[in-house]
């Protein structure tokens, strides 16, 4: 019997302990159902409202009660209880423990129990009251939709033998009522005309039923559109609503009803007129000190109809960046939409903290407000250091660090210049040949340059305008590996810039995007890639009387690298007679070793737009759609003969003597998650991504293909395990550059901050339109996609507020490389692959 099977038993005993602490008159509720004639989805919306939900249930099992029924309701009386249970335990325990530790036993035990309860859920009783409440909130819901002779009943089951109860809640809604009417009073005249322009636009209509939230929106929409045409002093509160109901044969006629603002004059208040504002003048103090009133501005600089001011020697950002940062100007209307603009415009450019807007009347026109904008800077240098420890498959032992300088505003421009780097030294699963223990090093740099706007040889105000939080950023980065695969150095350069359109979308283009990447150690190739070496070794040991004995050692394998160089050189020399099957096997690791050793000078643009329908990091019912697009070498490959650049022997271009890559590659993402409620989520994902060599390559770079698996792909293989087609993972980094992905996990809590899922991964990465001729690796058409490998399991996710520790449990539901048994049928612990994330996988 699997251990699964195990805990299925142990769970289904445990359900005969619903109601082992209740007491003989009192019931747990089993079920709480509405009685209407109506959609399932709308008893589920009027559920949310009735206060006798039974306890939650994980696919049918109420374990957040079995956990909490596992403590002891009263754990203080049951260890006192316990400890004076026989004459002499106590005096026993004191002696051998001391009065200190056996209050602390106690104080254990008590805890124990409360933690306990705490994660878990306490019965749901039968309360007569509670049923009482909950059809006064429906019969509240029903009223608020216009229903307002709305009848609600209920009835109670009781099961004396197993102490449970069944609610059922019977509606009888009556007849909606209907707007009929629409009338208006307001005071004042200004406003009164722009709710007759913006009536279109109500939320209150003609003809439809009374629905209070629809009042709320709309008295929203007024104040918003009011705050943002002028109307400074206006708020909510002075918009009502009056309505008459009787006699009207469920009709309604309503009152809008906007009175004037109160004035204190004195010791009277008077009720004047509303004014649209207009701003008169903004000022700009951009170095607030805590010490203002004991201060006397230093420098000021009138720029653009903006006056900045400083308590310093100068003003500290240039007033020509500073004024693009700022969506309130001189003779606009006052409007809130332009405050918010200015203060996330403000703050995002982490030169200053959030800043502080004022207004006040100007003195010499009532009609007009002054704009006090209060800059606080932040620090001009910020240092972080971090450290940690870690284990991989190619370390034993490492130490990492990283670390970063953030200077701000060096050149008055708002820019911010960070300089990060990281480093690890770590100790080698193989004995390293110096006996050093740390004998294998990674480290690396980046600067990167960020400005708040867009710098481009071409105007873009006309379609990137400044508040849509443009932002141009320059980067260099470089990295080394020493002992560590093929030793590679990494140079990338890049300048971008993003923006964003709507609150929702992003824009993003890197306009240069510059790799190079150089192996240092390509002789090393046969030792990290062990699958190619076992392959190719084999065909030599086959062939060996065709070869000499010098390519082998005293155990019969070719020597690394002076026999897998030389082995080669005969295959590819035509010397050595081969089968057509290992012609084909030997060419396919040529081919592979020769792609993953060669020096790559990848020149790129790319562009990603992301839209995304969160509205905070709390909603859990949203979509997230993100599209990219990269094209390298196509314009040096249209300047290569007018550049005169020197052809290599395979008749493509080379740049500074290597060969630059030429392809493109598209990516399309969707995220959609369904929010059930309780903690019940559904998150689903789909992705298809393919990179087609051009012109001047046969392939795809390695560090621009594909891989599959992992705890944020198809859980039922490891990173570089999958694919490509139905190989089944012959090699030890499994990449190809077509790939498809479709992932859902249905998320729900057991405990506490104890979360967990289930989850079923699809996909898989292929060759395509590539040098690759291996036909189980290809993707030559839709038959192919009978090749999709299937990942199922489950996943625990502990929450840390800030974080998720996250484990997914995962098998190989379907594998079309597994010749044998491409269903998976053993679900045990044995045939489970593990894999450990950080955060939600999407």
């Amino acid at each position: 019997m699997t251990k699964i099977s195990i805990l299925f038993i142990l769970i289904f005993f445990s359900a005969c302990n619903s109601i082992k602490h209740l007491e003989k008159n009192e019931f747990l509720i089993k079920s709480s159902v509405i009685e209407l004639d109506t959609t399932t989805e709308f008893k589920s919306r009027l559920n949310k409202y009735t206060l006798t939900k039974p306890n939650s249930k994980i696919f049918g099992i109420p374990l957040k009660l079995h956990i909490y029924n596992l403590a002891k309701q009263k754990p203080e009386d049951d260890f006192n209880r316990w400890l004076n249970n026989k004459p002499k335990r106590k005096e026993r325990l004191v002696k051998w423990l001391s009065q200190k530790q056996l209050d602390k036993l106690r104080d254990s035990y008590i805890n124990l129990n409360k933690g306990i309860q705490k994660s878990g859920e306490p019965p749901v009783k039968l309360d007569q009251d509670l049923v009482l409440d909950s059809e006064d909130k429906l019969k509240a819901w029903y009223w608020n939709h216009g229903f307002f002779e709305a009848k609600i009943s209920h009835d109670i089951q009781r099961d004396s033998v197993n102490q449970t109860a069944k609610i059922s809640y019977q509606i009888k809604p009556g007849q909606v009522t209907i707007i009929d009417s629409i009338s208006q009073r307001i005071a004042t005249p200004s406003i009164d005309s722009i709710i007759n322009k913006t009536k279109q636009k109500s939320f209150i209509k003609l003809n439809e039923p009374f629905v209070t939230e629809n009042f709320e929106k709309e008295r929203n929409r007024i104040t918003n559109y009011l705050r943002n045409h002028g109307y400074y002093n206006f708020e909510q509160d002075y918009i009502s609503y009056y309505a008459d109901t009787i006699n009207t044969d469920h009709k309604i006629n309503l009152e809008l009803v906007i009175d004037n603002r109160n004035k204190r004059l004195t010791d009277t208040t008077v009720k004047i007129d509303f004014t649209a504002y207009k701003i008169a003048e903004v000022n700009v103090i951009t170095d607030l000190k805590n010490n203002i009133n004991t201060q006397r501005v230093q420098d000021s600089i009138s720029f653009k109809n903006y006056n900045f001011y400083s308590f310093g020697k100068k003003v500290n950002v240039r007033p020509e960046v500073l004024s693009d940062l700022i969506f309130i100007e001189k003779d606009q209307l006052y409007s809130d939409n332009q405050n918010s603009k200015t203060y996330n415009r403000i703050y995002n450019t982490r030169i200053f903290k959030y800043p502080n807007i004022q207004y006040v009347v100007d003195p010499e026109d009532s009609t007009k407000l002054i704009s006090n904008i209060f800059l606080t800077p932040k620090k001009r240098f910020s240092l972080n250091l971090q450290t940690n420890a870690s284990q991989s498959n190619i370390q034993e032992f490492g130490i990492g660090f990283n670390g970063s300088l953030l200077a701000r505003n060096l050149f008055k421009n708002a820019e911010t210049l960070e300089l990060s780097g990281r480093g690890n030294f770590g100790s080698s699963k193989d004995a390293s040949q110096d006996d050093q223990f740390f004998d294998i090093f990674e480290y690396g740099f980046d600067l990167r340059l960020s400005f708040p706007r867009i710098i481009f040889p071409f105007n873009t105000d006309r379609f990137i305008k400044s508040d849509m939080s443009p932002f141009t950023s320059y980067s260099l980065g470089f990295s080394s590996q020493k002992n560590i695969g093929l030793d590679r150095r990494n140079f990338n350069l890049t300048y971008s810039i993003n923006w964003k359109p709507k609150k929702n979308i992003t824009n993003n283009i890197d306009l240069i995007n510059v790799q190079f990447v150089n192996h240092l150690n390509i002789q090393n190739y046969f030792n990290v890639f062990n699958n190619s070496f076992q392959q190719l070794n084999t065909i030599a040991q086959t062939n060996s009387a065709q070869v000499s004995n010098e390519l082998f050692s005293d155990s019969g394998d070719l020597l690394i690298p002076s026999g897998t160089n030389q082995f080669i050189s005969l295959i590819e020399s035509e010397q050595i007679s081969l089968t057509a099957e290992e012609l084909t096997d030997a060419n396919a690791i040529i081919e592979r070793q020769e792609r993953l050793t060669e020096n790559n000078l990848i020149v790129a643009s790319n562009y990603t737009y992301n839209f995304s329908s969160k509205k905070s990091i709390y909603d859990n019912d949203f979509s997230q759609f993100r599209a990219r697009i990269e094209l390298s070498g196509n314009l040096l490959s249209l300047l290569a003969q007018p550049l005169n650049l020197n052809e290599n022997q395979n008749g493509n271009y080379d740049l500074f003597n290597v060969q630059f890559s030429q392809y493109i590659k598209p990516e399309l993402s969707f995220i959609k998650h369904w929010d059930f409620d309780d903690g019940k989520i559904l998150a689903t994902r789909a992705f298809a991504g393919i990179a087609i060599p051009l012109g001047n390559s046969n392939s795809i770079p390695f560090a621009k293909s594909f891989f599959a698996g992992g705890p944020n792909d198809n859980r039922g293989w490891r990173p570089y395990d999958l694919g490509p087609g139905k190989t089944n993972g012959i090699n030890e980094f499994n990449e190809a550059n077509f790939k498809l992905a479709f992932n859902a996990e249905f998320r729900f809590n057991l405990f506490g901050n104890l979360n967990s899922a289930f989850f079923v991964d699809a996909g898989n990465i292929w060759n395509a339109l590539d040098n690759v001729n291996d036909p189980d690796a290809r993707f030559d058409g839709l038959e192919d996609l009978k090749d999709l490998s299937i990942a199922s399991g489950f996943g625990l996710r502990y929450d840390l507020s800030f974080f998720v520790l996250r484990v997914d449990l995962g098998f190989k539901t379907y594998n079309p490389g597994n010749v044998d048994q491409k269903w998976f049928k053993n679900y045990n612990f044995s045939n489970v692959i593990y894999n450990f994330g950080i955060n939600y996988p999407f």
